[in-house]
């Protein structure tokens, strides 16, 4: 008996991928729609992220992401980071940085050639010898991670979660 084909094994489309990352936008979008920006300092304990700073955590991962496969690497300074994202205290800033975030890494991806995409990332600190492609999953895995955490918030605040598949 011969092996059977696997299918198309190949890296996903440019097109695929763009999806992708405005489908994760447009869930996050739709999961943080229902806070007032009287809610954007809301922290359930003192050394969580805010509202507004779960908010922008989520928009400078984006960045990061696309700036360690696309950019000048893996940007190591994490309390850094941390610090920049819990310094945004209003919702009107962290959903601007969010949308410029995403913005900016759906015209990366399609601006990119396959041979862009299938390249290896060259900071392999992170990642290592994953092609540039593949900061997709974690992107779309990363941003799904805090809209769960921030739909825990809504409910700590009494609020009602939106359904975002609809």
């Amino acid at each position: 008996m011969s092996p059977q084909p696997q299918g198309n094994m190949s890296m996903p489309h440019a097109a695929d991928l763009v999806t992708q990352l405005e489908t994760s936008h447009k869930y996050i979008r739709s999961t943080i729609a229902i806070f007032e920006e009287g809610d954007a300092g809301f922290a359930p304990q003192p050394e969580l992220y805010t509202v507004a700073g779960h908010i922008a955590h989520a928009a400078d991962s984006v960045e990061w992401f696309v700036e360690g496969a696309f950019g000048k690497g893996w940007n190591m300074d994490f309390e850094g980071l941390i610090a920049a994202a819990r310094a945004v205290e209003t919702l009107e800033e962290a959903n601007a940085w969010l949308d410029r975030a995403f913005e900016k890494a759906i015209g990366t991806f399609k601006a990119a050639s396959d041979e862009d995409l299938a390249a290896p990332i060259p900071d392999e600190r992170i990642m290592g010898g994953a092609p540039r492609s593949a900061i997709v999953g974690p992107i779309v895995d990363h941003t799904a991670h805090h809209r769960g955490a921030l739909t825990v918030y809504a409910r700590l605040l009494g609020k009602v979660p939106r359904m975002i598949y609809g």
